[in-house]
């Protein structure tokens, strides 16, 4: 086992001044006025504290380092240089246009050069990035990216299927539109047979972004 220092990630979260947990309610309290609602009453009393508190939980993944999450690696692999796969990771996010829920599944895999990392870490890395404000598109990026330039592996690939409530609660209302999103790396990209081998093993699942979106 190796503990590797890992190359620098760009995307870091911007460092500014942060309000205070009352400033946080006292913003909901003016939200749920505006919404046309007595922030008093007694349902809603409690309420500015309790979303502040989901939102410590929905966005966790501003206070935690996925570089770090990838530092430790093992090189005991006998040899093995095949495809790491771990496919169908739940993704819960939100969209940074309307902060309402992404739900969908996340695919992940990697072709190791000398060394692997635990699996647990790859699902930790979609996470810190998924509880963050995002668009799809630059999640999707974030996380192959990041696992390319800790790992260094041959190559990554990155699928995401997501149902986005910004469009099925609001807007147009589609219910049962789901987005794909890829990013492919290194031999992922270069090779076909190798990208072919990726995306014929994750369709083996059959997971969908409705099932996701409807679990």
């Amino acid at each position: 086992m190796n503990i590797h220092a890992p190359a620098p990630v760009g995307d870091a979260p911007v460092s500014k001044p942060r309000p205070s947990r009352a400033e946080a309610e006292a913003a909901m309290r003016t939200l749920l006025l505006w919404a046309g609602d007595d922030p008093d009453r007694e349902g809603l009393v409690d309420t500015p504290a309790r979303v502040v508190r989901a939102y410590e939980e929905f966005f966790s993944g501003y206070e935690t380092d996925p570089v770090e999450m990838l530092a430790r690696t093992f090189e005991e692999t006998d040899g093995y240089d095949e495809m790491v796969l771990l496919r169908d990771i739940r993704l819960e996010s939100h969209c940074e246009h309307h902060v309402v829920p992404i739900i969908g599944r996340v695919h992940v895999a990697y072709l190791p050069h000398k060394r692997v990392v635990g699996i647990s870490k790859l699902a930790r890395v979609v996470e810190t990035y998924a509880k963050r404000l995002q668009i799809q598109e630059k999640l999707t990026a974030q996380i192959a990216n990041t696992i390319n330039e800790v790992l260094q592996p041959k190559g990554v690939a990155v699928v995401i299927e997501a149902a986005h409530q910004c469009m099925t609660t609001r807007g147009i209302h589609k219910p049962g539109v789901s987005m794909v999103t890829s990013r492919m790396l290194g031999a992922f990209r270069d090779d076909a047979t190798t990208r072919r081998e990726f995306l014929t093993m994750i369709s083996m699942g059959g997971t969908t972004a409705r099932a996701a979106s409807e679990a």
